[in-house]
């Protein structure tokens, strides 16, 4: 049996290659089939490069959270807070910008308000971090949009040339249009292959980013409240809150039984 199998393999290897694999269909579709298939391989490769970046920057900025909610607000001011923080980190990026901003406002000769001033400091400074950790999703977009069409340009070709093929040979025959039509069909599942990664990574990280957004929203509203309230407003604290005592319930009163009666009534004193 193992003969046999081994006769098999190499006779197979002595009569060439599948003529109806993917390499033989890309060597017939010739330079518009290997063009089509390297723009789809060289987009799922950047796809997946962002995709993989985009989720560790991501995470990155979920564990600063972490750490702000755990030991920030216990400092007794921003600078000594921000110095628990990682350098370039994004949390640490708004403390130091509302900080700046507090200082520039002391230097400013036309009168503006405190709270607008800083407002606007802590937004511009929020914006720029959500610009950041949005770049390379338009991309994923515009491969999840472009992509299967550019398959289906390669399945056009394809069928085109299969049509070619039965008008010279004069007949449909299945060795004529095998080829052509086996690299149309190739190239339209690797157009989906590389669209549909590439959407779900697209929608899922634009989900975390917007998670990530509404945390350092909430987080530049409270570096602005202590800012204006010069650290007198500052989130509060689960560990730091008292818990509830309930109530002690009142005494019952006490019953005594009328004196110099055999089996006298009981009255409340």
């Amino acid at each position: 049996m193992i003969t046999t199998i081994l006769a098999a393999a190499t006779n197979g290897a002595a009569a060439g290659e599948n003529p109806y694999g993917l390499w033989a269909a890309l060597e017939q579709g010739g330079t518009i089939a290997w063009t089509v298939f390297l723009i789809l391989c060289a987009f799922s490769i950047v796809s997946f490069y962002i995709m993989f970046t985009k989720l560790f920057e991501q995470q990155k900025v979920i564990n600063q959270a972490k750490r702000v909610r755990t030991g920030f607000w216990t400092s007794n001011s921003l600078r000594e807070g921000a110095a628990k923080l990682e350098k370039n980190s994004a949390y640490r990026q708004i403390v130091d910008d509302g900080i700046q901003a507090q200082d520039q406002h002391a230097k400013l000769t036309d009168p503006v308000e405190a709270h607008d001033w800083l407002h606007g400091s802590l937004a511009r400074s929020e914006a720029a971090i959500n610009a950041k950790l949005g770049t390379g999703l338009a991309f994923l977009a515009t491969v999840g949009a472009t992509a299967p069409f550019i398959g289906l340009f390669g399945t056009v070709i394809g069928i085109y040339r299969a049509l070619i093929k039965i008008g010279a040979a004069g007949q449909a025959s299945i060795d004529a249009v095998a080829g052509p039509v086996g690299e149309a069909l190739i190239m339209t599942a690797l157009g989906l292959a590389v669209a549909v990664p590439a959407v779900l990574a697209y929608n899922w990280l634009q989900r975390r980013n917007k998670s990530i957004a509404e945390d350092l929203s909430a987080f530049s509203n409270d570096v602005l409240g202590f800012l204006a309230s010069n650290g007198a407003v500052r989130p509060a604290l689960a560990s730091k809150t008292a818990p509830v005592t309930k109530p002690a319930a009142p005494a019952k009163p006490a019953a005594t039984t009328t004196a110099g009666q055999t089996g006298g009534v009981q009255t409340k004193a």
